[in-house]
């Protein structure tokens, strides 16, 4: 791919019309190599390498590069000297079957590349989570996604685009937050088969949560501020639900 194709990566309708995505630093880079081992697809990623790093023991073609042109695809503003372009699953491709005791995470709506990252981030340390994204959501190839899940994308499984009216038919058990519902502590909360949680600043539409049927649950506090962080709540009851 040609270093000006790469620096279109950064957008998101380059990322969708070339269908790669790019990976920035040692940390990632390593993830990728490990995820790799057991995925295909990530094995035709390609390596873009500094000097600093041309002697960097990979799997993928590599190819070595200038530091003024690494500063050109770089999404950092001080660049380690080490990107892949990696190749992104294709949104058509068959979703990997539900695993036994998996329980589904959806986002309706997220807008915060930080909070979908650090939400896969938990999915993947705690395993068994499956990440549903709502159209309109953030794109989770974005690079401030990718940095933020610290890898956690290649080890996270994920759907795209899934419809918020979809889950009927797809999970028995649908729960949800809210400031009315049952404390998390419920022994309860651990048996849904479907976690929902809304955007940022608007939640998820009241009349659609009545269609779902979803059963609300809450996070109890002193309530002196409205709300948590989208982000620490997911981590908190992801948390519960493997307590």
């Amino acid at each position: 791919m040609k270093l000006d194709d790469i620096k279109k990566l950064h957008q998101k309708k380059y990322r969708a019309e070339f269908g790669y995505f790019l990976v920035e630093g040692e940390h990632l880079l390593l993830e990728l190599q490990k995820a790799a081992l057991q995925n295909p697809l990530l094995q035709s990623s390609q390596l873009y390498v500094t000097t600093a790093y041309e002697h960097w023991q990979s799997p993928f073609k590599t190819h070595v590069i200038s530091d003024r042109q690494m500063a050109q695809i770089a999404d950092t503003q001080t660049p380690q000297g080490i990107i892949a372009v990696v190749p992104m699953p294709s949104r058509v491709a068959p979703v990997a079957a539900r695993g036994d005791n998996e329980h589904a995470i959806y986002l309706h709506e997220v807008q915060d590349p930080g909070n979908l990252g650090t939400i896969l981030r938990t999915l993947a340390w705690f395993g068994n989570f499956r990440c549903l994204l709502s159209p309109g959501s953030v794109d989770p190839y974005n690079p401030k996604v990718v940095r933020s899940s610290m890898g956690a994308i290649f080890h996270a499984p994920m759907e795209l685009d899934v419809e918020l009216d979809t889950l009927r038919t797809r999970f028995e058990r649908i729960a949800c937050l809210d400031m009315q519902g049952d404390p998390i502590q419920s022994a309860s909360f651990k048996s849904f088969d479907c976690y929902l949680f809304g955007n940022e600043a608007r939640g998820v539409p009241h009349d659609q949560l009545r269609t779902l049927n979803a059963q609300p649950f809450t996070i109890p506090g002193c309530g002196v501020i409205e709300s948590l962080n989208l982000a620490t709540t997911v981590n908190m009851c992801t948390y519960e639900i493997n307590r």
